[in-house]
């Protein structure tokens, strides 16, 4: 299924992926028409949103090609990626992937831009895993970390989307620098560093920071879960709804009113204790342990405990509807009980 190539598209790529469930729905809600990209068909419910969905790896050139050729695409969210865990075990797969499927999928979407006459919008989920603090005593101490603080990634996973958000910058700021005067940019690329991401309608895949989303999946179908973290461990987390909200939200931003090409976003700071006493309080059954891994603990260690998400708020109001609590006990308890209470 193909749309007419006058009509304008979002193309999401990964839109199998915990992020991709939310934009498709949201985006269609909204009357806008959605094109995807994944590396696995889309299950039928949530096809139903798209107006044409594409299988297939974004190294797949040809594929790139053809999705462009075929739709005017007006804005990209580029949800494809290998995340923390996977990455660490194939880096370099996980280079090919996370780097060289995003520059692919920037050169088509300036190309595109180019050949209809518009500034492509292109919306980059970047991590906090491009932070690398030294030490433990270092991040208790360092409070909320901005954007231009410790970046020095310490896995596979951070170093690519450090490095695809310059990539970013460059295309949106300095692409061709050095060509004739007057050329305008054909991409405006903007890029959000999320938190740990706690989703009711998705399982968690493979980032290491799903201990607390793995906390309450395993609770609501009653099974023990051994938690990869000790209970002291700390980092920001967010909703999804909140997560989508903030992409459709930056997406939207008028561009004189950014003053950054990637920010920040947060909702709460949490420690895996009080994520494990919040699962125990909404799940009274749950059965949670401690079984740190030497090697994800010390992943979970270089990212900040807080980040300041303050250019966020500033420049294009975003405001997180759920704090802690309410992620809990509004969101993911009833949301996550009716996922397994359907399988029963």
């Amino acid at each position: 299924m193909t749309c007419e190539i006058s009509d304008a598209v979002v193309l999401i790529t990964g839109a199998g992926g915990e992020v991709g469930h939310g934009l498709i729905g949201r985006l269609s809600a909204a009357g806008r028409r959605v094109v995807t990209l994944d590396l696995q068909p889309l299950a039928p419910a949530l096809a139903e949103g798209v107006a044409a969905e594409y299988t297939g790896t974004i190294l797949d050139g040809d594929l790139l090609a053809r999705v462009f050729h075929a739709h005017r695409v007006d804005a990209v969210f580029h949800l494809a990626a290998l995340l923390s865990t996977s990455a660490e075990r194939d880096p370099q797969h996980a280079h090919r992937v996370n780097v060289e499927g995003t520059l692919a999928l920037l050169e088509q979407a300036r190309q595109s831009g180019e050949r209809h006459g518009h500034t492509v919008r292109f919306l980059f989920p970047s991590t906090i895993a491009v932070y690398g603090l030294p030490s433990r005593a270092v991040k208790q101490r360092s409070g909320r970390v901005s954007e231009d603080t410790f970046t020095q990634p310490t896995t596979m996973y951070g170093c690519n989307k450090l490095y695809c958000e310059h990539l970013g910058r460059y295309y949106a700021r300095h692409y061709r620098q050095g060509a004739a005067a007057g050329l305008v940019p054909a991409l405006d690329f903007r890029g959000l560093r999320f938190p740990g991401l706690l989703s009711a309608d998705t399982v968690p895949s493979g980032g290491t920071s799903d201990y607390a989303p793995e906390m309450i999946h395993a609770a609501a179908q009653g099974q023990p879960y051994a938690c990869f973290v000790g209970p002291d461990t700390w980092l920001p987390f967010m909703a999804m709804p909140d997560a989508v909200d903030a992409l459709l939200q930056l997406e939207q931003a008028p561009q004189a009113s950014l003053t950054r090409t990637v920010y920040n976003v947060s909702a709460f700071s949490a420690s895996a204790d009080a994520c494990a006493r919040e699962t125990i309080e909404v799940f009274p059954l749950a059965h949670i342990t401690w079984s740190p891994d030497v090697r994800r603990q010390g992943i979970v260690d270089t990212w900040p405990a807080d980040v300041d998400d303050s250019s966020a708020r500033r420049d294009w109001g975003f405001s997180p509807a759920y704090d802690f609590r309410c992620t809990f006990r509004d969101y993911l308890q009833p949301a996550v009980t009716a996922r397994y209470a359907r399988r029963s």
